[in-house]
């Protein structure tokens, strides 16, 4: 992964390289990243641009965004595929456009969307959270891991967002988990504008408030012996700016947390408009200022942090690495999704021995099979997180542990996966055992037809793999595949007894057989020399 780096250069200049643009629909805003990849890789930003647009105010006070805040985007995205053309940026292939909460949330979101297309042609898709933590870990894992201390501790990354907070853990460079807490900077300046209380009782009204959803923050993430804190958000940004006026912006910058709760009493006794004045920024990034800062204060405070981190990495930030770079979604990304996975499996007892080798066997199964299946690399690990995550609704109830499966996934935070990618996962778990899907089965049948025969492919394909250790031991570690006059030969080298793996493939072989049109045959080299 490439870090991007913070340095403008002008617009005309010519550093050779592809040009790409990408644009954030936020709570208060629409920014919009304009920068060019150089023939070494390295990302240079060209322009930077934010226009405010109080889309939030519409959602979380309404429900629904209005015709006339929809018109306003669809102005300023036009001025902004205006801008793009003058950088000769008209491939959608290199523009990404992507909404967060504030449109997500929305009940017309879809109409939403549909009128900026129309309007405009450019295509916004409403990320999720998992999706956000992916592009916050694309965004600061440079920063973090070419940091001596960061890389070797425990670092909670945040952002203090418009409608919710994110939060990922990193445990010495590798991602724990991903979550998404519903506070937010512009949630909480609406309920304390509904509480109409004067400005000397805002703060503590603020705090209570805070207060709640930061302890509830340290009870999911249990914290290392010394965890670092590193926040992004243009309020971090603010602060660090306020504070650290020395500040390049091109690394990360350590901020005393006295100084911070010094900048906060101040901001919390300031009208809006004073702030307004006196920082020189819109009305809508004052409305957020102090709830967003009294958000990072308090997580100091809970965390018992004497110093926090900033930098200036962001969504735009690691989206720009994911449409530049060869290898974001190579092995070492796809690495921190199995960590994230296997923290789940921990957390509901799994066999992690039996799921790692299913999940290997799934693995060799994929690639002798990949001429029959036909799906790529991405559809590999959905099959090898569904294969670590197939038995831990165990935890629940045994004997339909494969549907307790199903529903732990949906309802866990998978770095990395979005929620497409959670639901095939678990349905794929859900049908490592028992019926294939039925028409009562109410969560398959709503999928498409294209993802109902992704689900069968892979599902195919972990019931043999975990056929092959029906009796969760592990004895077949050399197991090889060949397919052979139409039919799928296993070969596990020096085994024994295959009464209990022959058991196995009878029960589970079906689906197999009927998806790729294929009978199994297990053999051994133990019984081939007899």
């Amino acid at each position: 992964m490439t870090p991007v780096k913070d340095t403008q250069i002008s617009g005309s200049q010519d550093i050779g390289g592809r040009i790409v643009g990408v644009i954030e629909i936020g709570t208060t805003s629409i920014r919009m990243m304009v920068a060019q990849v150089d023939d070494a890789g390295s990302i240079h930003v060209l322009e930077s641009l934010q226009q405010s647009v109080a889309i939030g105010k519409d959602t979380f006070t309404k429900g629904s965004i209005d015709s006339s805040t929809t018109e306003e985007c669809v102005v300023a995205l036009k001025s902004y595929k205006g801008i793009l053309s003058e950088y000769h940026v008209t491939d959608a292939k290199n523009l990404t456009a992507v909404a967060t909460s504030a449109v997500r949330e929305a009940s017309n979101c879809e109409a939403f969307l549909d009128r900026v297309f129309i309007a405009t042609g450019i295509n916004v898709q409403a990320i999720d959270h998992t999706e956000l933590s992916r592009f916050t870990y694309l965004a600061v894992a440079p920063m973090v891991l070419g940091n001596k201390v960061l890389a070797e501790s425990d670092v909670l990354v945040s952002e203090v967002g418009g409608g919710s907070t994110e939060v990922l853990m990193l445990r010495k460079g590798k991602v724990e988990s991903g979550h998404n807490f519903r506070l937010g900077s512009y949630r909480l300046r609406k309920m304390l504008d509904e509480s109409r209380a004067p400005l000397a009782k805002q703060k503590e009204i603020l705090t209570s408030h805070v207060k709640r959803v930061t302890e509830q923050i340290y009870s999911v993430i249990s914290p290392g012996e010394d965890i670092k804190l590193l926040f992004l958000g243009s309020e971090a940004r603010f602060a660090a700016a306020c504070l650290s006026p020395s500040w390049d912006k091109k690394d990360l910058v350590k901020l005393e947390v006295s100084a911070l709760s010094g900048l906060v009493d101040k901001l919390a006794k300031m009208p809006i408009e004073e702030i307004v004045n006196r920082h020189h920024i819109s009305f809508a990034e004052a409305e957020t200022m102090a709830p967003a800062l009294l958000t990072c204060l308090h997580m100091a405070q809970q965390y018992k942090n004497k110093v926090v981190y900033v930098c200036t990495a962001n969504v735009r930030t690691g989206i720009l690495v994911e449409m530049t770079s060869k290898d974001s979604w190579g092995d070492i990304f796809k690495q921190q999704i199995v960590n994230s996975a296997l923290e789940i499996g921990k957390k509901y007892s799994f066999d992690q021995n039996h799921a790692e080798h299913v999940a290997e066997i799934c693995r060799k199964l994929f690639v002798v099979m990949k001429d029959e299946h036909k799906l790529d690399a991405r559809y590999e690990l959905i099959l090898n997180i569904a294969a670590l995550l197939h038995d831990i609704g165990a935890v629940v109830n045994n004997r339909s542990h494969h549907k307790h499966s199903m529903y732990l996934i949906l309802n866990s935070d998978i770095f990395g996966l979005s929620s497409k990618d959670l639901l095939l996962t678990a349905m794929v778990a859900r049908y490592h055992r028992r019926s294939p899907p039925k028409p009562a089965h109410l969560e398959f049948n709503d999928m498409d037809r294209d993802d109902k025969i992704i689900v069968l492919k892979l599902a195919a394909l972990l019931r043999v793999a975990d056929a092959l250790d029906r009796g969760h031991v592990q004895t077949r570690q050399d197991i090889d595949f060949k397919m052979e006059k139409g039919r799928m030969v296993i070969n596990a080298k020096g085994a024994g007894d295959l009464t209990l793996e022959r058991y196995g493939i009878r029960e589970k072989g079906n689906l197999f057989e009927q998806i790729y049109g294929m009978k199994i045959f297990l053999e051994s080299l133990y019984e081939d020399n007899k």
